[in-house]
């Protein structure tokens, strides 16, 4: 009976023992897994980032081979080592190049700030428009890019809510970034032109990036603004020191250290930027904190956030001036709005000429490429006056 008992016993402590034996292959092989993948994925991201090539579009609108850059969230299936990054596809078409994707905010200012600061053959002028919703004045510039295909870039941030695409034989089609709501005179102002430059930084042709709204016209054919621009040897980003209450009167306090009153500065909004500038301008990060933090009206971040970090980081990039026209005569918070009823040649001309400045440190009497706000109820008349004047192609 007891040698039945022993037995029993050792077959009992035999189960349990092969049993704890293969319980401990079993973590221990696991454990060596998960500790390879880890490796193998920090290798991965260290040695060979995943995203850190774009390949260069060869085209703006329509095309015959395009290479699109289009990254997306992985699903709920895909594996842990691909779950926490973003997927980068690169595929050929022959379609339009699509500007949608799903990066956020923070993971596409990253993106653009690692791009080359010297821009690829042929050069490429950025038009970034910010609007509400669809542009009034768009047949205008149709005709104004007409025949220019592979010079320029469009990018528009509208609202969300806007959905509408234009035909595809449209250079606007397919041209909208992922866009977030936007208030006048607040932080999401400057969100939504660092979306633009950022979106625009990713195409590695772009050289001059110029921000326009849906109320602005060309001055001039497009031969005659790409080339002011890309032999320009500065930007042309508006930045003075004003002593006036909407000026200095504006600055904050709590502003300093980081910044200080003689740091201050003002500007317009509307600004024109080369490469090198413009992925200085998305890649700040403490700067644009302090004025989210203590930039709010009567202090307008549109005005003084650009004029103020480019004076205190790259000063010598830039002329300190605009090249879109604004009349600020009447007085006010906003400019004057011009109707069918003021458009002349004699007042296009105006605008075109009358003006002194230097240009690459010559005298011109051409100081502005652009110029706002135009009513939508002028578009007639500048699709009558202005490809004659302005020599259009096409």
């Amino acid at each position: 009976m007891r040698v039945k008992t022993n037995t029993k016993q050792w077959i009992n402590e035999g189960y349990i023992h092969i049993t704890s034996t293969i319980t401990m292959c079993l973590v221990m092989s696991l454990i060596v897994f998960v500790l390879g993948t880890f490796v193998v994925d920090h290798y991965k991201t260290i040695v060979i980032p995943h995203d850190l090539y774009f390949p260069p579009f060869t085209a703006i609108t329509q095309t015959q081979t395009t290479s699109i850059h289009s990254c997306h969230e992985p699903s709920r299936s895909s594996s842990t080592s691909s779950a926490t990054r973003q997927i980068v596809e690169f595929t050929d078409s022959t379609g339009v190049v699509d500007l949608w994707h799903s990066m956020s905010d923070s993971d596409l200012m990253e993106k653009a700030a690692r791009v080359p600061r010297v821009a690829n053959d042929p050069w490429k002028v950025a038009f970034m428009f910010l609007t509400r919703g669809s542009l009034p004045l768009g047949p205008f510039w149709e005709r104004f890019f007409k025949g220019h295909e592979g010079l320029f870039s469009i990018y528009l941030h509208t609202s969300p809510d806007f959905n509408y695409e234009p035909p595809n034989s449209s250079v606007f089609y397919k041209r909208r970034i992922p866009s977030k709501h936007v208030q006048w005179g607040k932080s999401t102002m400057i969100d939504a032109e660092r979306r633009l430059l950022a979106n625009a930084l990713l195409d590695f042709s772009n050289q001059r990036f110029i921000l326009l709204s849906e109320t602005c016209i060309p001055l001039f054919n497009f031969t005659t603004i790409y080339n002011y621009l890309i032999n320009a040897n500065q930007s042309f980003l508006s930045s003075f020191d004003d002593p006036s209450k909407i000026g200095r009167g504006r600055y904050n306090k709590r502003m300093g250290p980081t910044i200080t009153l003689q740091d201050w500065r003002k500007g317009s909004q509307w600004f024109e930027s080369n490469r090198e500038l413009a992925i200085e301008i998305i890649s700040d990060k403490l700067y644009y904190h302090v004025f989210q933090n203590h930039c709010s009206p009567p202090c307008y971040m549109d005005e003084h956030y650009l004029p103020t970090l480019v004076n205190k980081v790259r000063p010598d990039l830039t002329t300190n001036k605009t090249v879109t026209w604004t009349d600020w005569s009447g007085g006010g918070s906003h400019p004057a709005t011009f109707r069918k009823i003021n458009l002349t040649k004699a007042f296009l001309n105006r605008v075109r000429y009358e003006s002194n400045c230097t240009y690459n440190g010559r005298n011109s009497s051409i100081c502005f490429l652009f110029a706002r706000k135009f009513h939508p109820s002028t578009l007639e008349s500048l699709l009558k006056i202005a490809p004659k004047l302005f020599e259009f192609s096409g």
